[in-house]
């Protein structure tokens, strides 16, 4: 008999975050994240040890998914940024490399964790009350009436993702594409409880951008179904397709042994009588008038010919993932058995038609109103298709999430800058009580918000990939970026034209200051102004719901890592 090792007892680790091995980790990951950062953002490529799929990507979703990590910190910040990533989809980068710099800043004051967690606590509900306010200055109202602020919120997530290699006319092709199939699944008739419908991407790699299109309704990959043959639908007298929606195998397999014993009498072929039952359902659904057949998996070829002499279409091998938005599409419901089968169940389609894209063969589903669509997607390659598909799905969330709340925030870093000059006027025109509330001093108060601050503003300065100056307005409180080459005592004004959300030109006198390398004495400034918010074409965007949220994810996360004294690792 083999000896067993005898148990070993758990390690426990005081004070983690003063550990050499967790601030070098944090502060790669933070660098790894930073370098990533908008839309000059740098690109990773991930794959594992022993070869495989390559992802070459600047997304957070597909970066942190990937990433492997040992420490039990960096997995608390991985699964709330990752968290946080799919609830809303976006702002994934914002939200880590803020809460990595929140730990940097406040772990390196000399203020007690639990002082620190209040007042950035407090520090976190000025913000959010500010951002919630008529009165914000870095809030722009979105209006449904009018496409050019949609316009801007979708071409500032496709012009973020550099792996997508897109030119300025594929992100306008693709803007255009993305807002209108969003367009399409917004119900036509609105209800007490309306839910907004689905846009399914259809793949096509190795062709243009510009050959990516939206159709409404539902496209199902057909290989067998020949477009040179005309297609013939059987119509109800209301000259509507009736359609029935199969959940269940119509292959004719046996039983499953595993499922129980079935006694069979001499003679009785098994295989018979399923593809006679399988007959039976094809009479029945001829007699109903069904026009279309959409089986999830695989139909019997005898079905399929039968159904085929009477001019009724059979689709087979649909798949799961359509299952759903075509029940929505069309009123049916799926029919899990072939053993019973009600007319109520059936449900409609306004028109079935071929369309080839490329080499691949669809039919073509059309509902009476569409809720879902069908968008094309194409690109060059794979890997710029995967990153493409990507940001097609975060915009479509971010469209979602907007019909929600109709607001959206300055983007280019601007409301990070703008929100870090509030917070400094702010704070330095506090009560007294509100210090004898958070039981703090004012220099703990105003060491506290500085390193908030400068956390906010560290987010801003990892746009800026080229060794070029960030500045900041002591008007406005926004972000300019300065092209690399010119020496710091450069007089500003000749080198800016527009600040980093587009929506300010240097038409005044806005008293610069540099953003990198401030970390001195808090710096004492007005209540930054709100500048008139007219949208043009070129403004950047940021998603309302999502900003917000990762706003307040990174604090908390951030402040749950300093409240941590121990960690107990099991060593078995």
């Amino acid at each position: 008999m083999s000896r067993l090792e005898a148990k070993k007892p758990p390690l426990f680790i005081s004070e983690p975050l003063t550990k050499d091995t967790v601030s070098q980790s944090l502060s790669l990951l933070s660098e790894i994240l930073k370098s990533c950062y908008g839309p000059a953002g740098r690109l990773k490529q991930l794959h594992n040890g022993v070869g495989g799929y390559v992802c070459t990507t600047s997304q957070s979703s597909a970066i942190l998914s990937r990433l492997s990590v040992s420490h039990p910190i960096l997995s608390v910040l991985m699964a709330s940024v990752q968290n946080h990533i799919c609830r809303f989809s976006d702002c994934g980068l914002f939200t880590a490399i803020l809460c990595c710099s929140l730990i940097e800043n406040f772990k390196s004051l000399n203020v007690a964790s639990c002082t620190v967690i209040k007042i950035s606590k407090h520090l976190l509900s000025l913000c959010m009350d500010y951002l919630k306010s008529e009165a914000c200055g870095c809030r722009v109202s979105v209006d449904f009436s009018s496409l050019e602020t949609l316009l801007c919120l979708v071409r500032s997530i496709l012009t973020s993702k550099p792996a997508c290699m897109l030119n300025k006319p594929e992100v306008d092709h693709l803007t255009m594409l993305i807002l209108k199939a969003f367009m399409f699944t917004v119900p036509c008739h609105v209800e007490t409880n309306a839910v907004l419908g689905k846009c399914i991407i259809v793949p096509v790699k190795g062709r243009r951008v510009v050959d990516s299109t939206v159709l409404p309704g539902l496209l199902i990959e057909t290989p067998e179904i020949q477009l040179a043959k005309p297609l013939a639908v059987k119509r109800t007298c209301s000259n509507m397709i009736k359609i029935a929606l199969f959940c269940v195998s119509m292959s004719g397999d046996l039983f499953n042994p595993e499922e129980g014993t079935i006694t069979v009498h001499h003679g009785i072929s098994l295989e018979m009588s399923e593809v006679n039952q399988l007959l039976n359902v094809g009479k029945q659904l001829v007699n109903d008038e069904v026009g279309l057949v959409v089986c999830q998996k695989v139909i019997h070829p005898s079905l399929k010919q039968y159904l085929k002499e009477n001019h009724v279409i059979a689709v087979d091998r649909a798949g799961l993932s359509v299952m759903e938005p075509l029940s929505r599409m069309t009123g049916s419901k799926p029919i899990a058995s072939i053993h019973s089968l009600s007319p109520s169940c059936y449900g409609s389609l306004k028109d079935v038609r071929l369309e080839s894209f490329a080499s691949k063969h669809f039919v073509h589903l059309i509902p009476n109103d569409t809720v879902v669509c069908s968008l094309i997607l194409c690109n060059r390659n794979e890997t710029a298709w995967d990153e493409l598909k990507r940001a097609c799905e975060t915009a479509e969330h971010v469209l979602q999430l907007t019909v929600k709340e109709p607001l959206a925030l300055l983007g280019g870093g601007c409301t990070e800058t703008h929100l870090a000059s509030y917070i400094r006027h702010k704070s330095c025109s506090l009560s007294t009580s509100s210090f004898k509330d958070l039981d703090c001093s004012r220099t703990q108060y105003q060491l506290v918000a500085d390193g908030f601050c400068r956390s906010l503003e560290s987010v801003a300065c990892s746009l800026n990939h080229d060794d070029g100056e960030i500045l900041t307005d002591m008007v406005y409180g926004h972000c300019w970026l300065v092209p690399s080459g010119f020496p710091s005592v450069s007089n500003w004004s000749d080198l800016v034209s527009k600040c980093g959300c587009g929506i300010n030109g240097n038409t005044e006198n806005l008293n610069w200051r540099l953003l990198q390398g401030q970390f001195g004495s808090p710096i004492i400034q007005g209540c930054p102004k709100d500048p008139s918010v007219k949208v043009t074409d070129f403004l950047t965007l940021d998603c309302f719901a999502a900003k917000c949220s990762g706003l307040q994810v990174a604090l908390e996360t951030a402040n749950l890592i300093l409240d941590l004294s121990y960690v107990i690792e099991d060593q078995n």
